[in-house]
């Protein structure tokens, strides 16, 4: 039901069957909103998506139950709010977001929606809240996380909203960017080099959907994510990927209209995928590309495999969408193998995000 504080309406989000339907002014709304404040936040449009790209990844599945309110001022919108609820046996585990236009900032509008989400999320048997958030830089004291890697600024709004309502810094995430308009010269020899380290295997490509004779090890990866990458003490639940998911997976881009290509590394003697990188772009394949997954397996570790995979998606890249001036990636700031390589082939730190938790009291 809608709820309405001092003024201030977190209205429950219909998810409209198509981006022009006559239920779907909330979800366009929530589109801008959210647009306008990744815009205020980094200073750059470049986690920008329309509501149409936006909208497949909102529709519900078997896997996850995703919940939004829209937030409005006197009927304007003003902010969002989000609630993620996987749904794998006997999660306790819920995502939350709470994103507000700087100027209602301050009103006790981001207190009462989280109020609101963490009564849902303990409605639902969820126990632990996570959440990510960008945190411009700033000189001043900071806030480290547990795992010693990295800092956000203390007197940051966000983290101010987050520490005061029982939330504790876990991970720093690095925001890093590569131009694509750069010689890719480096990204050539770095390849060779990686080959050389990578006997024994080879690389395969595909531009999504997943051919069928890729689709059971591309499952496998996608389901180690949560368990092979550094995530320090956040905690996320073992996931079950299969051909089905990776078809709804597949689906939603394609729904989207974003083109996605994945690079794997193959070992040569049992056929095995063992590395893959995912990199997409939305329907203006003149704006900023983002590196989604990038993933390892242990066992098949310390042969460049990382470097391999991402050498040769970047390069095939220049040739898929030629206009996109930049690659957009997340690491884990511990995770030295990867930012590593990274840095080698030229991505260059922007910004940092913090990966924020709080455990539910039982007294509520």
């Amino acid at each position: 039901m809608s709820i309405t504080l001092t003024g201030i309406e977190f209205r429950p989000m219909t998810i409209p069957e198509n981006i022009d339907a006559a239920d779907a002014a909330d979800f366009r709304a929530m589109a801008d909103v959210r647009n306008a404040i990744y815009r205020h936040v980094s200073g750059h449009d470049d986690h920008a998506m329309t509501a149409a790209a936006l909208l497949p990844h909102y529709r519900p599945d078997e896997y996850e139950r995703r919940m939004s309110w829209l937030v409005l001022e006197r009927g304007r919108p003003v902010g969002r709010l989000g609630l993620d609820l996987p749904i794998e046996s006997a999660s306790v585990v819920a995502f939350l977001l709470v994103e507000l236009l700087p100027e209602v900032w301050g009103r006790g509008i981001g207190t009462g929606g989280l109020d609101l989400l963490e009564a849902v999320a303990r409605a639902n048997g969820r126990s632990i809240l996570q959440s990510w958030t960008e945190h411009p830089d700033r000189p001043g004291p900071r806030l480290e996380p547990p795992t010693g890697f990295g800092s956000v600024p203390a007197d940051d709004p966000a983290a101010r909203f987050l520490t005061r309502h029982g939330f504790t810094l876990e991970q720093i995430e690095r925001c890093s960017a590569l131009d694509l308009r750069a010689s890719g010269d480096d990204v050539q020899r770095l390849l060779a080099a990686a080959r050389d380290a990578a006997e024994g295997y080879r690389v395969v490509q595909w531009v999504g959907p997943t051919p069928p004779e890729y689709v059971d090890g591309y499952a496998w990866m996608k389901s180690r994510m949560v368990t092979d990458a550094p995530s320090a003490a956040m905690q996320f639940d073992e996931e079950r990927w299969d051909a089905a998911r990776v078809a709804l997976h597949d689906d939603r881009y394609l729904q989207a209209d974003q083109l996605v290509q994945v690079t794997a590394a193959q070992h040569i003697g049992t056929g095995e995928l063992c590395a893959f990188n995912e990199l997409v772009i939305g329907v203006d394949r003149t704006l900023a590309s983002h590196q989604e997954d990038t993933l390892v397996l242990r066992e098949h570790r310390d042969h460049r495999l990382g470097m391999l995979v991402k050498c040769a998606g970047l390069l095939t890249w220049r040739e898929v969408a030629p206009e996109s001036p930049r690659v957009i990636t997340f690491n884990a700031e511990e995770n030295r193998p990867m930012l590593d390589i990274n840095e080698a082939i030229g991505f260059a730190p922007i910004s940092y995000e913090g990966a924020w938790k709080k455990v539910l009291s039982d007294g509520g």
